[in-house]
Order: structure tokens, then sequence, then C-alpha cells
């Protein structure tokens, strides 16, 4: 009977032992049962020039890996590695072997394999191989500037209109000195252009490049030759006075969240001057930097003067540094027109359009602003009342506010803003009925004169 109870205790022990060995293996991070990760950042197009970026992952480690490439006849091995000690993440740049430039295939896949150093699969590792198929692209873009404007101010305006085309387009853009890009929209005839270029005042130089970029890496540049007119802004020395800061400066300190809490003058003019306006001026950029993806056969413009009989009070550009008791306290830029004549004036854009926002917005006070098309926009600061709201369509003279001096103002006038993708611009440019016509209407009327020849 001893035996007998022996032999079961040695059989259940056996059989926990057994499972107890199945959970260690199933459980165990020296078993485990994932194969690595293979992937490559690519889109399906390869010019044979940029390196392939490809990515083996795995939580046990890779122990060992092969690259090779097939192009339908014959395979070549471009890189194997048996590593010493396993790594978690490998990162490679694969490039083509010079062979490839001689491929008359249209078409070639790319193979990685890659085993792990996990004890499973009777200590062999778990194994993955992984095909990536690409299709060969090796010609550049077709890039022509057609036509553009002859020069640019500082502060200032420019239009240019240019061909691209290429059977697998990725991205076009226009690349400026300062980093910002201009979205060009499709124009008149498939594989035609248009965008409107903006010179910050900040910015002391301009330069901007056409860039064609297809799926597989190919690009085109083409530099826009345009003569650069360098024109000075007004600099002015502001002193603040106690009245202005306890009376227009208390006021909206009461108004804006970051100076709550606040009660140095001269600080709570620092946070509306900078961090205030900066918060309103990263909205208005927003906003103003969309463009349209649709084609335009045309753009037709009125010269701008919203206020009837109005005169400048403050111009475009000018650069305000304000100083308290002989000490430099802050500094900004006035970035639009100020337009005065009676109060309470009634506002007329010259130039129909799409009321794209209508808010109270900080310093700007109730703004509305009109998307004009092509990446054109009209902002309007410290209006009193609006008669239209977010999604209108206005017309030609239309009224759409009226004057007031809500946010930041000391008297009743109109604060006129023009923005090119995002980009305060001059309004005087745009209210010049010559410059409209030398730089925008004339510019579009010999580009389709060209393209028609083509």
């Amino acid at each position: 009977m001893a035996k007998k109870n022996n032999s079961s205790l040695g059989v259940l022990l056996l059989f926990i032992l057994v499972i107890a060995g199945v959970i260690y293996l199933y459980t165990s991070e020296l078993f485990e049962r994932e194969v690595p990760i293979v992937s490559i950042e690519n889109s399906g197009y390869w010019n044979l020039k940029k390196p392939l970026d490809v990515s083996i992952k795995d939580s046990s480690g890779v122990i060992s890996y092969k690259v090779s490439m097939l192009d339908g006849i014959t395979q070549t091995d471009l890189v194997y590695e048996q590593l010493e000690a396993a790594k978690k993440s490998i990162n490679l740049k694969i490039k083509a072997p010079r062979s490839a430039r001689s491929i008359k295939s249209e078409s070639l896949t790319i193979v990685v394999e890659a085993t792990d150093i996990s004890k499973w699969n009777f200590f062999a590792g778990n194994k993955t191989r992984k095909e990536f198929k690409f299709i060969i692209d090796k010609k550049r873009p077709e890039l022509t500037i057609i036509k553009n404007s002859y020069k640019i101010s500082k502060g200032g305006t420019a239009l240019v209109i240019f061909k691209a085309k290429d059977l697998n387009l990725n991205k076009i853009y226009i690349q400026t000195n300062y980093g910002k890009k201009f979205k060009p929209q499709p124009f008149y005839k498939d594989g035609y252009y248009i965008s409107l270029l903006a010179w910050p005042i900040t910015e002391k130089n301009f330069k901007a490049t056409v860039v064609v970029e297809d799926l597989a890496g190919n690009s085109s540049k083409s530099y826009i030759p345009l003569y650069l007119k360098m024109k000075n802004y007004k600099v002015s020395n502001i002193k603040l006075s106690d009245k202005f800061l306890k009376g227009k400066i208390a006021e909206l300190a009461e108004e804006f969240d970051e100076t709550q809490g606040v009660t140095d003058s001269i600080e709570q003019f620092k946070i509306i001057n900078e961090d205030v306006r900066k918060k309103n001026e990263i909205l208005i950029h927003e906003i103003t930097s969309k463009v349209s993806d649709e084609m335009i056969s045309d753009f037709k413009l009125k010269k701008m003067y919203p206020l009837k009989n109005a005169q400048v009070v403050a111009r475009f550009g000018d650069h305000r540094i304000y100083s308290y008791k002989g000490e430099r306290i802050s500094e900004s830029y006035h970035l639009g027109l100020d337009l005065a004549s009676n109060a309470f004036a009634s506002i007329n854009p010259q130039n129909s359009g799409t009321v794209v926002y209508f808010d109270y917005n900080g310093l700007y006070g109730n703004m509305p602003i009109i998307d004009h098309g092509l990446g054109l926009y009209t902002l309007y600061g410290h209006c009193s009342s609006s008669n239209v709201q977010s999604g209108d369509h206005v017309n030609s003279k239309d009224s759409i506010a009226n004057t007031g001096k809500s946010g930041y103002a000391m008297g009743d006038h109109l604060h006129f803003g023009v923005l090119v993708q995002g980009i305060e611009v001059r309004p005087q440019e745009w209210m010049d009925k010559t410059w409209l016509k030398l730089n925008i209407t004339n510019i579009i009327k010999d580009a389709k004169k060209t393209i028609d020849r083509i």
C-alpha cells in the first residue's frame, strides 16, 4: 500500500513538474515566441539614390539579419550580419548597389530576414522574412517658372505661376529663407500652380524657391527671380505715462486671464503687449494660413479701401519701443493700417469673400476676417458691432461692421490688416490700383497666354 502511495505521489510530482515546465516555457523571456518586427519607411517608390530606412525590433533581441534585393532575375545580398550580442533595435540605411543602375525592370523587391535570440523553436529562435516591393523611379519632376512679379518689397507681396508635373507627384511647396513654406494652388490647367508670396517686415532678406518632390524622393528646385526692394519702416519711441498705465492698461488687465493677480502696472503692460498679443496673433496666423486645393482660373481684385473718407492715423510696420522713466520696457510691431473717419463708421470691403472669423480677439477687439481666395485675407480690428458672422459670404461694398474702440484702442478707428498665408503684409499695396495691375492682374494675364501656347 505504501509503494502504491509513493508511486502515485511520484506521478503527481512529475505531472506538476511537467506543468511547471510548460508554464515556464510559455512565460519565460528566454522562450518568447514573437518574431522580429521589420519595417521600411517608404512610399512604395525608390529612386535608387536615397538610402532606405530599415528598422528591425525584437523584445528578446535580434542576433542576425540579412537584406537582399530581387530584380526579377537575380538576387543581390546587400547586407548580412551575425551579431556577437543581441540588439533589441536595429536601424539600417540600405543603399542600392551600383549594379542597380542598369536594372531594366520597372520594379524590385527588398527582402529582410531576421532571427532573434529566443530559445524557442528548439533553441533556433524566432525567424521572420518580409518582402517590400518598390517601383523604380529615377526621373526628376518637371518644373518651370512661367511668370512672376518683377519685384517684392520688404513687408510686401509678390506672385508666382509655375508648371510642375510628375507621374508620382508627392509635395509641391515654396521654401523661403526664413523657414516659411507657401502652399501653391492649382491654376488654369492641369500641372500649373499659382501662389502669393510675402516678405515679413522682421526679415532682413528674402528668397523663395519652388520645390517639387515625387514619391520616390526625386526633387526639382527653381529659384524665383525677384528684385528685392528694401523699405525702411518707422521706429517710434513711446514713453508710457502713469495715466495710460492706470487707465487703459488697468482696464485691459481686468479682462485677460494672463494678468489676473498681477498688480504692477509695468508688468501688466509687458504681459498685455507681449504675451496677450502673441496669443492673439497665433490665432490670426492659424486662421489665415489656409489655402484651397481647388483650381482657380483667375484672381480679380479691386483696390482695397474699406473706410470711406478715412485718414491714416498709424501706418503698417511701425516698430514701437516702449519706455517708462527712461527704461526700455517692451516693444511690438504694428502689423496693420489704422484708419479713422467718423465714430461708428461703416466698414465696406471693396472685394467679395467669405467671413472665416468673427469674434472678440484680445487686443484686436471685435474682429472679422475675410478670405478672398489664394491665401489672401483681410482683417478688421476694434469693431464696435458686426453685420456678419462666420460662414457668411460678403459681396463687394457690403457693410460688414462698424468702427469702434474694442480691445487695445484709445479711440474709434479701424485696424485694417492684410495677410498672405498667415504673414502680415503692407495694406498700401493692395490699396494701389497700379500695384494690383502690375503685380497681380498682368502677371496672371501674361501667364495664361504663355500656358495656352505650350
